[in-house]
C-alpha cells in the first residue's frame, strides 16, 4: 500500500511538472505573452483594437496578475479541462483535441495489445530456446525491423500500395466499412515497430529466467520445458515487460504522430503539424499536454498491474525477499 501510495504522488508530481513546463514555455519565451495565447494573427488582430480593449483581454487572462496567481489559475483551468481558446479554429482547444484523439488512440490502442501479445508470445518462444530455430530466424528480422524507422516503414507500404489497386495510399475512410482497410497500414506500421521491441525485451527476460534455480527444480520433476516455459518462467518476466510496455507507450504514441502524417491519418499528429504550420500556439500547448498526460496514465496503469501480478509490491516488501 505504501509503494501504491508512493507511486501515485510520483504521477501527480509528473503531472504537475507537465503543466508548470507548460505554462513557462509560454511566459518565458521572448516577446508578448499574448502572442502565444493568442496567436500571431490573433494578436495581430488585436493590435488593430483600441488599448482599452487590449487592456481587458489582458485582464481576461490575468496578465496584470503575479506569475504565482497566473500559474495557480493556470492549474486551475487546465484541471478542469480548460486548455485554452484556439483563435486560428474559433473554438476551444479541448473540443478541437477530442475528436482528433479519439482517431489516434483507435490506430494506438489495438496496435498496442496486438503488439504486446505477438512480442510477448514470440519473444518467450525464442526466448525458451536460445539459438533454436525461431530465434535465428525471429531475432535478425525482428532487429532490421526495430532499426528503420517508423515512417521508412510507412512509406515503404505506400510504395506496395501505390502496385496494389485495393489498398489506399492513406487519408480517411468515406464509409465505416471502410474503416479497417484505411487503418491496415498505419497501423500494420506501428504494430511490426512495437512488436520488434518488445519480443526483444521478453527474449532477453526468458533468458535470464531460465537460469534460475526454479527451473532446474521443475525439471528435476519431470515437466516439460513448455509447461516451465508458460506457467513458471512467462510469469516471473511478466512484471517488467509490463513496465517496459507501459514506458514504450510513449515512444509509440511519438512514433504514431509521424506514421498519421505519413498516411494523412486526421489524428493528433496531422492536428500539431497543422497547429504548428498555422502558429497555433495554445493548439501545440493543449496537444502536448493531452499527450504527456496519456503517457503518465499510461504508466499509471502499468504500475496498477504490475503489483497485481507481483503481490510483493503492494506490499512493499519486494527488496525484503
Amino acid at each position: 500500500m505504501k509503494h501504491m501510495t508512493a507511486a501515485f504522488c510520483q504521477y501527480v508530481l509528473a503531472l504537475l511538472a507537465v503543466l508548470a513546463l507548460n505554462f513557462l514555455l509560454i511566459h518565458m519565451m521572448p516577446g508578448d505573452p499574448l502572442v502565444h495565447i493568442l496567436g500571431e494573427e490573433g494578436y495581430y488582430q488585436m493590435t488593430r483594437q483600441p488599448p482599452a480593449y487590449i487592456e481587458k483581454i489582458r485582464e481576461t487572462y490575468q496578465l496584470n496578475d503575479s506569475l504565482l496567481k497566473q500559474f495557480l489559475t493556470h492549474i486551475s483551468r487546465a484541471l478542469q479541462g480548460d486548455l485554452g481558446w484556439s483563435h486560428h479554429h474559433g473554438r476551444a482547444v479541448i473540443k478541437i483535441i477530442y475528436p482528433r484523439m479519439g482517431w489516434t488512440l483507435l490506430l494506438l490502442i489495438p496496435s498496442v495489445i496486438i503488439s504486446t501479445m505477438a512480442g510477448g508470445i514470440l519473444g518467450a518462444l525464442a526466448g525458451g530456446s536460445p539459438r533454436g530455430w525461431m530465434d535465428r530466424i525471429l531475432t535478425p528480422f525482428f532487429l532490421l525491423i526495430y532499426s528503420i524507422p517508423g515512417y521508412c516503414l510507412g512509406l515503404f507500404l505506400l510504395i506496395l500500395a501505390f502496385h496494389v489497386d485495393a489498398l489506399p495510399m492513406g487519408g480517411m475512410p468515406s464509409v465505416k466499412t471502410d474503416m479497417a482497410l484505411y487503418m491496415m497500414m498505419p497501423m500494420g506500421v506501428l504494430v511490426l515497430h512495437s512488436t520488434a521491441y518488445k519480443y526483444m525485451i521478453m527474449k532477453n527476460a526468458v533468458i535470464q529466467e531460465i537460469h534460475e534455480a526454479y527451473v532446474m527444480t521443475a525439471r528435476s520433476k519431470g515437466l516439460y520445458d513448455r509447461d516451465i516455459l508458460f506457467t513458471h518462467v512467462v510469469k516471473n518476466a511478466l512484471p517488467p515487460f509490463i513496465t517496459v510496455v507501459a514506458m514504450h507507450f510513449g515512444f509509440m504514441m511519438g512514433g504514431s504522430l509521424v506514421v498519421e502524417m505519413v498516411f494523412s491519418w486526421q489524428g493528433m499528429g496531422t492536428l500539431i503539424y497543422d497547429a504548428v504550420i498555422s502558429r497555433d500556439y495554445p493548439l501545440i500547448s493543449g496537444s502536448f499536454m493531452i499527450i504527456c498526460a496519456s503517457v503518465i496514465l499510461a504508466n499509471a496503469l502499468a504500475d496498477v498491474i504490475h503489483g497485481v501480478l507481483d503481490p510483493r509490491i503492494r506490499s512493499g516488501n519486494r527488496s525484503n525477499e
